[in-house]
């Protein structure tokens, strides 16, 4: 985790006090089912509670163990022994290291969904209120970046809600679908503890069991999961990319909020860098690159190995604090991004009507003309005016061929840039619902 980079409600998720203090919950929670069961006395389970749970666990101390042991788990389980005293040998009964290490990898991901679940939110509010502010606002759609049709800026705005509520979904399935707990013992088979003390373990701690684990929960879950967070930056990025495109001089349509007192170039004070949609950029690609390792992962020896481990330490604070950071950081962007309509007026009439072509060409069609001649009428025109030597509307017009099919005045019909944008409401309640 890069401090640049990082907010302290996802940072905590990741913490090595947190992590211990899940470990003690799961293990104290096993406790109580095997107290219920009879298997350790009842009175150690409630010791094991009374002295562990408001125990701030030393990190240093338990680092100094493992140094020793060369075993996580061990090393905190001797610290947490130092903690509670002679009952602590009724702890772990029956469990293995991945009970514990999988079930609490599956706490954290899951409340570090919850947090990027709220942080779509707000890029969703964001979206949703700057959509409707321009949802009329007329503007030129680009294909291969080149002018195609009119749009409005409020339609480009829509097209990045209805993505982000995808991605939303797509969260709310990886989370459920991550969201296991595993206490089987050693291979999976419960030999050495019952499997009521996994359900029991499991609704404490809000999971729910894990039908069939292996000694580890099995990883395409987390596969999922981290696939559907790549998926959601690399949507980021793609919202980014058009920021940058629209903010260069030549276009200058929308722009990043410039504070007072920022400066864009070290060398240029003249400078006003898309900074914040190029960093968002950078952010999605190391997101993006945890889904390869995810996938990887799934492929374990047989019941166990830890070739996932060292990933996954790197992966769930990496992947989830960054994505954190980038949707916060895209909600504000939108919040504040300055948008001229005024110029997006005057990039729509730079081709001198050039936009309106295919609305000919359909007319011509309509009127008689085949296809491949109307086309051949339409383009011939246009090329003039592409090289700046005239405007398409005159041009049209002093056409013969063009003339036989059509007055001036149906032409001139077909220059209506309103007529582009007559379905934007249809769009709009199909993206937002009645509103």
């Amino acid at each position: 985790m890069i401090p640049r980079y990082t907010r302290p409600e996802m940072a905590a998720i990741w913490e090595p006090q947190t992590r211990f203090k899940i470990w003690f919950e799961i293990e104290a929670h096993a406790a109580d089912a095997l107290a219920e069961l009879g298997v350790i006395p009842k009175e150690a389970a409630k010791t094991i509670w009374a002295k562990g749970k408001d125990a701030t666990f030393d990190v240093a101390r338990i680092d100094e163990i493992e140094r020793e042991t060369k075993h996580d788990v061990i090393a905190f389980l001797t610290h947490l022994a130092e903690i509670v005293g002679p009952e602590a040998r009724f702890v772990h009964q029956g469990m293995t290291s991945s009970d514990v290490l999988d079930t609490c990898l599956n706490v954290q991901l899951t409340r570090a969904a919850d947090l990027l679940l709220a942080d779509i939110d707000k890029v969703l509010a964001a979206l949703k209120k700057r959509a409707f502010e321009h949802k009329m606002t007329p503007t030129i759609g680009r294909s291969h970046g080149i002018h195609a049709e009119p749009v409005t800026f409020g339609l480009k705005l829509a097209y990045a809600y209805a993505e982000f509520s995808r991605a939303r979904a797509r969260l709310v399935a990886a989370r459920k679908e991550v969201a296991t707990c595993a206490i089987s013992g050693a291979v999976g088979t419960f030999a050495q503890i019952d499997p009521r003390v996994e359900e029991h373990v499991a609704k404490a701690m809000g999971l729910e069991p894990e039908p069939i684990s292996t000694q580890v929960i099995p990883r395409d879950r987390h596969a999922m999961y981290f696939a559907t967070l790549a998926v959601i930056a690399a949507s980021i990025e793609r919202l980014a990319v058009e920021i940058r495109h629209l903010q260069r001089t030549e276009v200058l349509e929308a722009e990043e909020f410039f504070s007072e007192g920022q400066k864009g170039s070290s060398a240029m004070p003249h400078k006003r860098n898309p900074v914040l949609s190029e960093n968002l950029s950078g952010l999605s690609r190391m997101v993006r690159a945890y889904a390869v390792p995810a996938l990887e992962n799934v492929v374990l020896w047989h019941e166990r190995d830890i070739s996932h481990s060292s990933a996954e330490r790197m992966m769930g604070p990496d992947a989830t604090v960054t994505l954190d950071f980038a949707l916060v950081r895209l909600a504000g962007l939108i919040e504040k991004l300055l948008v001229y309509p005024q110029n997006m007026q005057k990039n729509l009439d730079r081709l001198g009507g050039l936009v309106h072509s295919q609305r000919v060409l359909i007319a011509l069609t309509q009127k008689g003309a085949s296809r491949e001649d109307a086309y051949k009428f339409v383009q011939r025109n246009a090329m003039p005016v592409w090289r700046g030597e005239g405007d398409f509307l005159t041009l049209l017009k002093k056409d013969p061929d063009v003339r036989k099919y059509l007055s001036d005045a149906e032409i001139e019909e077909q220059f209506d840039l309103g007529y582009h944008l007559k379905h934007v409401d249809t769009i709009f309640k199909r993206v937002f619902g009645e509103v």
